[in-house]
């Protein structure tokens, strides 16, 4: 994988939810697709549990009205056994103002059908964190 390949894989893991785009979503996903979070694994084992998980996250980003997704390469790392570690700064935006602090995360990435696809997020956040941020931040009070 190439650093350009690496932005275009991150650019799409935006723009599918921002989009709504399942297909996208799934394109870029092989299963089981492990996230792991602060409070343990999360493992989607079925393109059923995938679909779920992406219908919540849309919900999430909706109620934060969220317009802009931008994940920013940090590195990107060769293994041995041809896959990738790529790791990322994600920031979520709503009419130009940050809903959450960035964060950093990294995914395992294969080659897969001609595709990369990531079968590993570490540090994923989505829409487990979102759900506690106060939706008062989008306005800008406290």
């Amino acid at each position: 994988m190439t650093e350009a390949e690496f932005e275009i894989f991150l650019d799409e893991a935006s723009d599918c939810f921002l989009q709504a785009d399942f297909e996208l979503w799934a394109s870029l996903v092989t299963l089981p697709f492990t996230m792991i979070t602060a409070t343990g694994p999360v493992v989607l084992s079925t393109l059923e549990e995938l679909r779920d998980h992406f219908d919540r996250y849309i919900a999430a980003a909706a109620g934060l009205r969220l317009d802009l997704i931008s994940r920013r390469q940090i590195s990107l790392e060769g293994c041995d056994d041809g896959t990738f570690i790529g790791t990322y700064e994600t920031e979520l935006l709503s009419r130009g103002k940050r809903v959450a602090a960035p964060y950093t995360a990294s995914v395992l990435l294969h080659r897969r059908g001609g595709k990369w696809k990531m079968s590993t997020v570490l540090n994923a956040r989505g829409n487990y964190d979102w759900l506690v941020i106060p939706h008062s931040r989008l306005d800008g009070s406290v």
